[in-house]
């Protein structure tokens, strides 16, 4: 202190003067509102400025704050506006266990987690969940929020579910909704929302959210308000809450639930309510502002502005708003981010406290026509006023299609539409409604409307381990499990089934609350027509049901049936053998036919037979027994029906009964037809002319399709495969429509597949949209594949068009079908209506009464004579005519559809007037389409005006019409009349469309005619050998045509072009069109079938010439065709002809006649060419190939492109893995039709852990034979065999015999199993060692099940060879890791005690003989031997000793075994008799040590002839033992040795992480990885939850374990859990700092972007991020961070942040840069002098002195305190003395005492 003020003198005494007031301060107050007086004194002109500039802010300030409130437009609540921390009113609507789901305002849903309710009653139920307590009913869900309760919530979390959906969760807590409110804003009379938060003696503690207070509310208050009876207040209940008294500035509130004081409640401005604080749920005065089309503005709490939409007016004030108007008004919502409220003005909702009723309505799912629009808002949506005077909302994008934009148009007020009901909304009472074409259409709107045992369609999502996700809908999703994939476990599903398949499933069980849909994909369960039971109720006791296993138990089956039915079928019922295993008869999943022996519904107990099915038979299904029916197929028989099914009838065969079904789509050739005739036939009919058609399990398939009838009669059907062949016409069905095409099904069961682009003409986008389940259809077979027995179809309407029936014969077929079913229904006499409908015909006229005129503009008629038959005509049929209620007309009949019971009519005069006019046969008329249905349409014939019929579709695959070529009603056509009265249409006309072949034309004919189709071919009279000159006309990759004299084409192939060709070249690539050539004949072609015709052929010269341009050639077919001249390894050149994807082998031409093939697998050795074959292999390329040998069968040869015509040893080729087997290798399919096997220690010179994970079933693989077999080759895949020549590393070389192998050599194999004797690994493919158990690990295991479970097969382990017998060929080895090197295999974490080592048993035993005897004991036998020594004679001494001698060995057993008595035993399982090292439990018994151990037990035991002095000297080296290990164990400062030691220390400080870290230092310095991982495991187990950093240090060390020996997945799983345990930020920045100091920069660069965007706010985050840039010279990324830093921290940060991003400008970027930094900063904020001093000291570091004197200098001349002065003269004087001379030490005292003097003078004046 001395020396400072020698250095700083003070200059003397400064006294205050007298009369001089104390500066005030002047406090900022936060009130805008608030004006201030000015100050009366001197001084009063300059207050007076500041008092008038205060206004003018003052109102700015005003007029933005009324402008943040004020809304410009009126919209309802939309999804997009919604954000965390918006208030909003909720009802709920559902109450599940786990969560709530609130219905919100405008039609949105929210959802209230279980943890979200209050703090108190979160704690109760963790409280419970970690007792292991079951929560009681009365804290349950849907007890403590019914249905309907209204709810104040908050939005905390907008979450995007997996399918892509937003989800809004909402809290109720009174913490996060009256956040805004404190202690000091509680006011009396405000309405609160308050969760029960305890019961207490007198009353009830509630939680309203405010921190610091205290709400009660009084127990008999409550009981009297609320009535309660016995059951009081639940903790978690919510209430309304009227604070009745506020006591302590708001530390004390007591509370009010009285149902008319919450129902009065109004919000007051005196109550303190504001923006910030305003609560949903409110109810306020307001004044209505302005009136818009979209709503109103309201003016509320004197200052602020709200809006209601046009959802929230009252209906019956709706019309009648107008500005001025005052009203309450009920807070509906606020939006903190856009400042905006919105208001209620429903009744239901201005009375708070009061539950919303309904919640739902049993519309929902409804489709309702004619909705007139009432009112249209483009951003919000439509009001729509269903036929009931109902009103309901469809939001814009329920307006439109989700793919098109909304039209306008289309929904402006006045117009009807049919719309859907989709939910109920409670807050509005309305229901919500979509005008959605897709979601009308849907035949499921919600899981309510599935039903159990229903078919339903559905698409492919993804498939999974636990089974396939089906949408069956939009907003539907189902699960079939794996068991319910197919009849049997499928162990690869994904080759059955792929994304985006259309499947058909049926739904086995479904869970409406949970969304929970489960189906089965069981072809038995799909196609049974047994009886489904769907409910207890419906299984009766003899009925027979298919059902699946559940579970196989000793007792019997659990089976289940549909809707979670199930049932127990007992042992005794499960087979009629005697004794059985259930297990061993019966798998999961397994679909088994059961009969009901009894059942209970009330106890939902079901008991069913499998033996009583066969003994007595199906119940539903009267078929004799003992009858064999004689099937065939296309055999015509009579059927009865026996019961309808929803696909189909199930009939009996007559006369012999025998069980047979006939599909529903087997009716009718007409799809339209079959629902028809299926509707009118009843149980009992008995249906003719039906043919058989396939044999099933069950039953025999029947049909109707009078196509498939025809052709099984003229017998144009292929019964076989062999009987296929291309060009073939085919009569069939649709059995499956996929994605990729459809399969057609034909008689005798045989199934083709005709790919999209075969389907039609014109293009096809979806196979759906053309064809159908069960249509009819004729195919031509295009491809066909013998080896699968597969074949491609084509249904191109231009391949087929002269096959199938008739346009008349389909025509007449489909209406005979229609008044047949007619006359069925009328003929019942069931129904008069019926009858009178049978009677009517098209162009009946018929006289009528007008009933009413629709909103369509159509007419409804009314007639007595129909009476419950809807009549209607519409606008098109009304033209030119004027009709008016009640008015009687008379109108023409276009169609009858007598399952609707509707009657379509035209009132057209030309129709009802016109007398009938006579038709000319083959005249042309103009027709106009009056009707249409599905398959046909009626149409008036020109003048005439007569109705007649014609088909829609001119074929049976005629299906797909593009929009413009459809018919509508009005068009008009062009006709032909071919029959003015036809018999097979009732007399009416038939004609025939333009485009359409005309009738009767007989199947001889159109053959006969297409055979005369064919061209004649023109006649030539070429010579053999003739030289002819031609024109190349045109080229082909494998021939050329030429132009000869006379017209005649001449036909080049490939191989009559060049002498030598090169291969991979195009031979016909050296011709060019219009040049000429000389070429010779050598032969000709059919034109058609270009077969090669020798020149003697009779019919030569009807075929074209074959030619060539060699000097030689043989001309003679025999010579060209013998195969015999090839030889097997002779090379020949051939030209590729094409690639057959489907045979999957390269077709190539030798010559005009022999041919060859070439397999894929024999094209290459590079496994890329045979994988894109045709970019590698083009058609027309010379290719060299070697000849393999002929196929006599198809009289081609067999080639190869590789050079090898056979497989030996050593050769390489190329393979197709068939087979994976899971532990022994891979099965290779090779060329030339053989196999091999590849082990596992072939696979690689590198052996990895996992090695077949690598490869999969179809992978192309190089592999070289290494031994070869009669059946199957051994193949190798190691690069060192199959590419010797490259530079392999062999880290695992391959062993071939014992001879190279030596002791302590140490290698790598594969477990092969774990066996009683010890672990056997493979080394090689022919050699296996054996580990015995003691050199398997070091620990201890008793339980042989534990090696099997850590060391399981296909492990890849490091052995070190033991020993090795070359005779035998033994190999032994060891995986210790002292051995080894490598971490034991059994993991430390287990706790097994280690297994004793030589010296430690030695000890062990030791220590175990010592302790057996008592150290007192010992001393006595001492002493008692000394005075027997001293006092005894010799002869005494003599005798003694030949006496114990004689004892020992008379008793050498007992004397042994109790040497010493045992010392005390602690019951807590710890043994004394053990050293502290080698701890055991006491309880161990022998058996629990290995056999050595055992073994050197017994030889201890074993009795040992010793004198006395061998024994005292041992007694006494023991003790001294003992006493070492002893001491070593008392002594604190010894450092722990082994892990014992550590695990000592531990129990004594377990929450130390430094000794925790160097346990895990001492585990990794053996590079026991595994260990050290378990120990960091049992520390963050163990360290105390208290103790967070000490965590935290542990945290950080296993991050850098994994980050130097684990794996990238390893180390993200142990971040993760550090992040849930600890403080997120340290984790991140500690694996940040991990990340660049291993100089992970790119991991480190992603963990710091992810912490800007987790952090923003954190500018510890910020500077981090810049150190590291700037360390790796990443300096412009450092000042782009900067600015970004700026943007994001609050403006209080910026300079201290600009400071450290300076600061670190110095230490790792550019001194410049710092300087500038710091100048700029120090300019803006001068005072700031805590910069000025990290500025010194970065320039005394880093500067020159010159800049140094010259910042102190500046300082030291600011205008700061003499206190601050002072601090930076000291500093300045200490650098100067430190670095300066004399002469600069003495000038800044100078300055010093200038600084003094100049204070001193301003002071005194």
């Amino acid at each position: 202190m001395a020396s400072a003020e020698d250095d700083f003198p003070r200059g003397g005494s400064f006294k205050k003067p007298k009369g001089v007031k104390p500066v005030r301060e002047f406090v900022e107050k936060d009130n805008l509102f608030e004006t201030q007086e000015p100050e009366k004194g001197k001084k009063r002109k300059k207050v007076k400025r500041e008092v008038e500039k205060k206004p003018k802010k003052l109102k700015s300030n005003e007029e933005e704050t009324l402008k943040l409130n004020a809304s410009t437009t009126v919209e309802i609540l939309h999804l997009k506006n919604v954000t965390v921390g918006t208030l909003v009113l909720g009802c709920v609507k559902e109450a599940r266990d786990f969560e709530l789901v609130v219905s919100l305002p405008s039609g949105l849903t929210g959802y209230i987690q279980i943890t979200r309710i209050s703090d108190a009653y979160t704690k109760i139920l963790n409280e419970q969940v970690d007792a292991g307590e079951s929560l009681e009913d009365t804290l349950a869900l849907p007890l403590l929020f019914p249905p309907g309760m209204v709810l104040r919530c908050v939005v905390f979390s907008l979450e995007v579910t997996k399918r892509g959906h937003q989800s809004i969760k909402l809290s109720i807590n009174p913490r996060e909704v009256n956040k805004g409110l404190s202690a000091g804003s509680l006011k009396a009379g405000q309405l609160l929302s308050g969760i029960v938060a305890s019961i207490e003696d007198h009353g009830y503690l509630v939680d309203i959210g405010v921190s610091g207070t205290k709400a009660f509310l009084p127990r008999q208050k409550a009981k009297e308000d609320l009535k309660l009876e016995s059951n009081e207040l639940k903790v978690g209940q919510y209430l309304n809450c009227l604070l009745e008294e506020v006591k302590n500035e708001g530390r004390i509130v007591r509370l009010s639930v009285s149902p008319s004081g919450i129902a009065q409640a109004v919000a007051k401005a005196e109550q303190g309510w504001t923006l910030s604080n305003l609560l949903p749920g409110l109810v306020v005065k307001a004044q209505v502002k302005q009136v818009t089309s979209h709503g109103l503005f309201l003016g509320f709490l004197s200052s602020f502005t709200g809006s209601v939409d046009f959802l929230h007016m009252d209906p019956e004030r709706a019309s009648s708003y107008s500005p001025g108007d005052a009203l309450k008004a009920c807070v509906l919502y606020i939006l903190p981010s856009m400042r905006t409220v919105g208001f209620s003005l429903l009744p239901h909702l201005l009375q708070p406290g009061v539950a919303v009723a309904p919640v739902s309505c049993d519309s929902v799912g409804d489709v309702v026509q004619d909705c007139a629009v009432k009112t249209m808002q483009q951003q919000s949506g439509a009001l729509l006023q269903l036929p009931g005077g109902t009103l309901a909302f469809a939001h814009r994008n329920y307006l439109k299609e989700s793919y098109k934009s909304l039209d306008v148009n289309r929904t402006q007020p006045g117009t009807s539409h049919t719309c859907r009901v989709i939910d109920f909304s409670p807050l509005e009472q309305m229901p919500l409604v979509s005008l959605r074409k897709s979601v009308i259409d849907a035949p499921f709107l919600r899981y309510q409307d599935l039903q159990a045992g229903q078919l339903v369609e559905g698409t492919v999502i993804s498939l999974h381990p636990y089974g396939m996700q089906v949408k069956v809908t939009e907003h539907i999703r189902g699960m079939v499990p794996r068991t319910h994939l197919a009849d049997i476990i499928l162990k690869n599903p994904e080759i059955k089934y792929s994304a985006g398949d259309q499947i058909t499933c049926r739904v086995l069980y479904v869970i409406s609350e949970q969304k929970k849909l489960v189906l089965t994909r069981k072809k038995t369960l799909l196609e049974s027509i047994l009886p489904r039971f769907c409910t207890y109720e419906d299984a009766k006791p003899g009925c027979v049901s298919h059902c699946h296993i559940l579970a196989v138990k000793n007792f019997g089956c659990v089976v289940g049936f549909y809707g979670n039915i199930k049932g127990l079928v007992p042992i005794k019922e499960l087979s009629t053998e005697p004794a059985i295993v259930p297990s061993d008869l019966f798998c999961l999943g397994q679909v088994v036919k059961a009969k009901v022996l009894r059942c209970d519904p009330e106890q939902e107990k079901l008991i069913l037979s499998f033996k009583a099915v066969s003994e007595v038979g199906e119940r539903t299904r009267p078929v004799q027994q003992g009858v064999k029916y004689e099937f065939e197929t296309g055999k015509e028989v009579q059927l009865k029906i026996n019961s309808k099914l929803d696909n189909g009838l199930d009939v009996s065969i007559l006369p012999e009964g025998a069980a047979g079904f006939l599909p529903k789509a087997h009716l009718s050739d007409h799809v339209s037809n079959c629902s028809i005739l299926w509707e009118c036939l009843r149980e009992g009919d008995i249906i003719s002319n039906a043919v058989c058609l396939s044999k099933a399990k069950e039953h025999i398939i029947l049909s109707k399709k009078p196509a498939v009838k025809t052709v099984l009669e003229e017998g144009a059907v292929a019964k076989t495969f062999a009987e296929v062949h291309t060009g073939m016409l085919l009569t069939g069905w649709i059995k499956s429509v996929m994605p990729y095409g459809v399969f057609v099904e034909f008689p005798y069961g045989l199934v083709g597949l005709a790919p999209k682009s075969a389907m039609s003409n014109k293009f096809v986008t979806n196979p759906a949209d053309n064809f159908q389940v069960g249509q009819t259809v004729v195919a031509r077979v295009t491809n066909l594949d013998e080896d699968k027995k597969r074949f491609l179809l084509n249904l191109k309407v231009s391949e087929v068009s002269f096959a199938g029936p008739s346009v008349e014969e389909q025509l007449a077929v489909c209406l005979q079908e229609r008044s047949t079913a007619m006359n069925m229904m009328a003929s019942r006499g069931d129904s008069e209506l019926a009858e009178n409908l049978s009677t009517l015909t098209i162009g009946q006229k018929l006289k009528m009464t007008v009933d009413e005129v629709r909103d369509d503009d159509s007419i409804s008629f009314k007639s007595d004579q129909y009476a419950g038959a809807t009549i209607l005509a519409t606008k098109h049929h009304l033209t030119g005519v004027t009709v008016s209620q009640g008015q009687k007309v008379t109108a023409v009949v276009l169609n009858v559809d007598f399952l609707t019971s509707h009657i379509h009519v035209s009132l057209l005069p030309k129709l009802v007037s016109k007398k009938r006019m006579a038709l000319q046969r083959n005249a042309k008329v103009v027709a106009t389409v009056q009707y249409i249905e599905q398959d046909f349409a009626v149409i008036s014939l020109g003048e005439s005006s007569q109705l007649t019929y014609i088909l829609l579709a001119a074929h049976l695959n005629d299906t797909f019409h593009f929009e413009s070529e459809k018919l509508s009603v009005g068009m008009d056509l062009i006709v032909t009349v071919a029959e003015p009265s036809s018999e097979q249409l009732g007399g009416l006309p038939l004609v025939v469309r333009g485009s359409e072949k005309l009738p009767f034309v007989s199947r001889e004919r159109r053959e006969s005619v297409s055979k005369e189709a064919n061209p004649i071919r023109s006649q030539h009279s070429f010579a053999l050998d003739e030289e002819v000159i031609g024109t190349v006309k045109s080229i082909k990759p494998t021939c050329v045509l030429l132009a000869l004299d006379g017209g005649v084409t001449g036909s080049l192939h490939v191989s009559e072009i060049q002498e030598n060709v090169t291969p991979g070249s195009f031979p016909t690539s050296t011709l060019k069109i219009g040049s000429t050539v000389t070429a010779r004949v050598i032969g000709g072609k059919e034109a058609k079938s270009h077969k090669f015709l020798p020149i003697t052929h009779p019919k030569f010269t009807y075929t074209i010439p074959e030619l060539t341009l060699l000097s030689s050639n043989p001309t003679d077919e025999q010579s060209l065709k013998c195969m015999k001249t090839f030889e097997a390894g002779q090379e020949i050149t051939c030209y590729v002809s094409k690639y057959n994807p489907m045979k999957k082998r390269l077709e190539v031409d030798v010559n005009l006649l022999l041919a060859g093939k070439v397999e894929l697998l024999a094209m290459s050795l590079n496994p890329k060419e045979i994988k894109y074959p045709k970019r590698y292999f083009k058609e027309g390329q010379a290719l060299k190939a070697t000849v393999v040998g002929p196929n006599p069968s198809r009289k081609q040869l067999i080639l190869t492109l590789t050079g090898m015509h056979s497989l030996t040893k050593g050769v390489l080729t190329l393979g197709v893995i068939v087979k994976v087997a899971s532990n022994t290798g891979l099965t290779v399919s090779m060329p030339f039709a053989r196999s091999g096997r590849v082990s596992v220690m072939d696979l690689t010179d590198s052996y990895r852990p996992k090695p077949l994970d690598k490869y999969s079933v179809g992978q192309v693989v190089r592999c070289c034979i290494i031994e070869d077999d009669d059946k199957k080759f051994q193949l190798s895949l190691r690069k060192s065999r199959t590419n010797p020549k490259a530079s392999n590393v062999l880290k695992d070389p391959e062993i071939l015999s014992v001879d190279d192998l030596k002791i302590g050599q140490t290698v790598r194999g594969y477990v092969k199993s774990v066996a009683p004797c010890g672990v056997f690994i493979s080394l090689s493919r022919n050699i296996t060692a054996r580990a015995r158990f003691k050199q398997v690990t070091n620990y201890f295991v008793s339980d042989h099940n534990m090696y099997v479970e850590h060391i399981p097969e296909l492990s890849l382990l490091t052995t070190k060879i033991l020993s090795v017998d070359k005779k035998n060929g033994h190999v032994e080895v060891s995986f210790l890791p002292e051995d080894t090197g490598k971490p034991d295999v059994i993991p430390e974490s287990l706790g097994l005690p280690r297994r004793l080592k030589t010296e430690d048993k030695e000890n062990r035993e030791s220590v175990k003989r010592t302790r057996k005897r008592a150290t007192s004991e010992i001393q006595q036998e001492v002493v008692a031997e000394k005075r027997k020594k001293e006092n005894d004679s010799g002869v005494e001494a003599y005798f003694r000793e030949e006496d114990e001698d004689e004892d020992a060995h008379a008793h050498p057993k007992t004397r042994g075994a109790s040497v010493a008595p045992q010392r005390l035993q602690v019951t807590s399982g710890f043994s004394w008799d053990t050293a502290l090292s080698t701890l055991r439990p006491a309880t161990m018994g022998p058996e629990d040590d290995d056999s050595s151990e055992a073994e050197e037990e017994k030889e201890c035991k074993k009795p040992q002839k010793t004198n006395k002095r061998e024994k005292v000297e041992e007694r006494q080296r023991a003790e001294k033992e003992l006493l070492r290990v002893e001491t070593e164990l008392m002594d604190s400062g010894r450092r722990p040795q082994t892990a014992n030691d550590f695990d000592r220390l531990l129990l004594s400080s377990p929450d130390s992480s430094l000794l925790w870290l160097q346990y895990m230092a001492f585990h990794l310095q053996a590079t026991e990885i595994e260990q050290a991982r378990a120990v960091a495991e049992r520390a963050l187990k163990t360290i105390s939850f208290r103790e967070e950093q000490e965590k935290l240090n542990v945290w950080v060390a296993l991050l850098n374990l994994e980050n130097l020996y684990g794996t990238v997945e390893s180390l993200q799983k142990v971040f993760d859990r550090a992040v849930q345990y600890c403080e997120p930020l340290p984790v991140f920045q500690q694996l940040a700092d991990i990340y660049a100091k291993s100089n992970k920069h790119k991991e480190a660069a992603s963990l710091y972007a992810s912490m800007l965007k987790r952090f923003r706010q954190e500018r510890a985050v910020w500077l981090s991020y810049g150190t590291y840039l700037l360390k790796n010279g990443q300096k412009d990324e450092a000042q782009r961070l900067l600015q970004r830093a700026l943007k994001s921290l609050p403006n209080k940060e910026h300079v201290d942040l600009i400071g450290k991003f300076a600061q670190l400008e110095f230490q790792n970027g550019s001194v410049e840069r710092g300087k500038s930094m710091f100048e700029s900063m120090l300019s803006n904020y001068p005072k700031r002098t805590d910069l000025w001093s990290v500025y010194i000291d970065l320039m005394i570091k880093h500067g020159s002195q010159k800049d140094i004197r010259n910042i102190f200098d500046r300082v030291i001349h600011l205008s700061l305190s003499a206190k601050r002065i002072k601090f930076f003269f000291k500093r300045y004087l200490d650098y100067e003395k430190k670095h300066g001379s004399d002469e600069s030490v003495q000038a800044v005292k100078e300055k010093a005492l200038e600084y003094v003097d100049a204070k001193g003078s301003a002071a005194t004046q």
